[in-house]
């Protein structure tokens, strides 16, 4: 797996099971941590939620972002959420990247180890 995938296409998640029956997926997805896009009540409260969860699959060779039905970028609040979402489509296993906090220096955890923050 790319150890930084970012998304140069998109895909409708109306078009997911499509892509999964002409095995056009080729990777595990990638749930994203990032800053929130969608702006609006209920889940996509941005006082809330600052932060969401996006996901990323390898469709054709090219990492693809999902989009809701409207357009807009798809997003969870909770890994939890996203985790079931991934489950309905027969996703069990998928990637987790994190880009909102930065990484700790290697040597700040116990021992002189990796600070496992």
């Amino acid at each position: 797996m790319n150890a930084n995938p970012a998304p140069t296409s998109t895909i409708r998640q109306g078009d997911l099971f499509s892509l999964m029956v002409e095995d056009r997926i080729t990777d595990y997805p990638v749930a994203v941590r990032t800053v929130r896009e969608v702006a609006g009540g209920g889940f996509a409260n941005n006082d809330r939620y600052p932060n969401t969860w996006t996901v990323y699959f390898l469709v054709d060779g090219q990492w693809a972002l999902v989009e809701s039905a409207r357009g807009l970028r798809r997003e969870w609040s909770s890994l939890d959420r996203l985790e079931k979402w991934l489950l309905s489509f027969g996703f069990r296993f998928f990637w987790v990247r994190n880009d909102i906090e930065p990484i700790a220096p290697s040597e700040d955890g116990p021992l002189g180890g990796p600070n496992m923050k």
